[in-house]
């Protein structure tokens, strides 16, 4: 997924032609990084010796992301530079990574996990860490690349969501791939180039500080800034929900069916999006809530709703989430489910940090307790 833009991607194979692409980090050339601590090449494989498997190889046709920046930009002048291992500190080669990054055009810097198992890896069952620093020396490796002045696209393949204040400031784009599997280079590849279009968005937040938290969309009001209470702001650098395009899209009339809803009724709530620019996209719009005044604490926003919305350029669509009463429950104080009248906000838009548009529901009767099943599904339909 995108998650920061200048405007140095897309890059297309023929915007690069004859140019310098530095490809630096340790993730460009080692495919293990595409996948999880239980896949076989990190699972079984990294038990045997280097050439010591009865077969050769990682088992699965996996191209990296170095292979397929050759491959897509093949009339550039790729170079690659290692610059630092994932599990272990050393930082010996930054030096000669950042006299590459120097002499290039544009800079493909890689970096973030290695999975492995119980301390065998940076990331999987049992590789814990104490805070959300890069690991090893890829945070210096970014910062040395970054000092050269060539602009920087940091890709991070990572199974945790590390901090990146202090260098995503500086980067020209950020794209955030996890673990993306088997096809996850060539995939890399073609969103940089523009060949797909950036419709991902982050499940978790991405933290400003090491020391921070990843956070969701369920917080508490000093959760999500404690201005004036703590010297400590724990506002992710890139809240859940975010994620870019290639394009731009309005949000505008959220709307409600009805402002009054039964406690055990369902309201049908809308909201319109227009792709303002050139490219068509696959919009994640999200519908999320806020309870006014409960008989327990809640938290500030709770995700309802969301859906993916193909939009050609100029083209508006109006999304319509079936919103029952149930989604709106919680535990009350004698430990049962409930659903209490009162005022309910509504908010719209592409992240639980940007949410533009808000309206507002009164739920009216008595305090409803559910014993049961009851519904936790949002159907969505478009127009």
């Amino acid at each position: 997924m995108l998650l920061k833009n200048d405007g140095v991607l897309p890059a297309p194979a023929e915007s690069l032609a004859g140019k310098r692409i530095a490809v630096v980090g340790p993730s460009a050339d080692e495919p293990r990084t595409m996948m999880g601590c239980y896949s076989f090449p990190n699972h079984v494989l990294a038990k045997y010796p280097a050439g010591t498997f009865p077969h050769k190889g990682i088992g699965v046709p996996m191209p990296s992301v170095l292979e397929s920046l050759r491959e897509t930009y093949s009339e550039a002048e790729v170079t690659y530079s290692y610059g630092s291992p994932i599990v272990s500190y050393d930082d010996s080669e930054i030096a000669a990574a950042a006299e590459a990054a120097a002499a290039a055009d544009l800079a493909v810097v890689t970096v973030g996990d290695l999975a492995g198992m119980f301390g065998a890896g940076t990331s999987g069952e049992g590789c814990d860490v104490e805070d959300l620093k890069l690991p090893g020396a890829q945070h210096e490796l970014v910062e040395a690349v970054l000092a050269t002045g060539t602009p920087v696209v940091l890709v991070v393949i990572s199974g945790r969501p590390y901090a990146l204040g202090g260098l995503a400031q500086r980067c020209a784009a950020i794209v955030q791939g996890f673990f993306p599997g088997e096809e996850g280079g060539p995939a890399i590849v073609d969103l940089l180039s523009g060949a797909i279009e950036p419709t991902g968005r982050l499940p978790i937040g991405v933290p400003v500080h090491s020391g921070g938290q990843p956070s969701g969309y369920i917080a508490a009001p000093l959760g999500l800034n404690s201005q004036g209470v703590s010297n400590l702001d724990p506002t992710p650098l890139y809240p859940f929900g975010h994620g870019l395009s290639y394009t731009t899209v309005e949000y505008s009339d959220l709307t409600v069916s009805e402002a009054q809803v039964p406690v055990d009724g369902a309201v049908e709530v809308s909201v319109t999006l227009r792709n303002t620019g050139e490219r068509p996209t696959e919009e994640v719009a999200q519908l999320y809530f806020g309870d006014r005044v409960a008989s327990v604490a809640r938290p500030v926003r709770q995700l309802l709703g969301y859906s993916k919305v193909e939009l050609a350029p100029g083209q508006s669509r109006t999304v319509t989430f079936e919103v029952h009463a149930d989604r709106f429950s919680f535990t009350g104080v004698h430990y049962r489910r409930i659903v209490e009248p009162g005022a309910i906000d509504l908010y719209a838009g592409p992240s639980v940090g940007e949410l533009p548009l808000q309206a507002e529901v009164t739920l009216v009767g008595e305090v409803r307790e559910i014993s049961g099943q009851r519904v936790l599904r949002t159907p969505v339909r478009m127009s």
